[in-house]
């Protein structure tokens, strides 16, 4: 694969850019899934009340 000569990015600084975007898209992907989480569990709470 050919490469840009304009870049000016090292290859540490480009794996790096790599890793923060994963990273990012990781605790975005695990913040949705604990809300989901959170909201399943208060409507079990709220549903398990009622029938009380």
């Amino acid at each position: 694969m050919e490469r840009k000569t304009g870049s000016t990015k090292t290859k540490a600084e480009e794996r790096d850019a790599r890793l923060k975007a994963a990273l990012k898209a990781n605790l975005a992907r695990r913040k949705q899934q604990a809300k989901a989480r959170s909201a399943e569990s208060t409507a079990r709470d709220q549903s398990s009340e009622k029938d009380t």
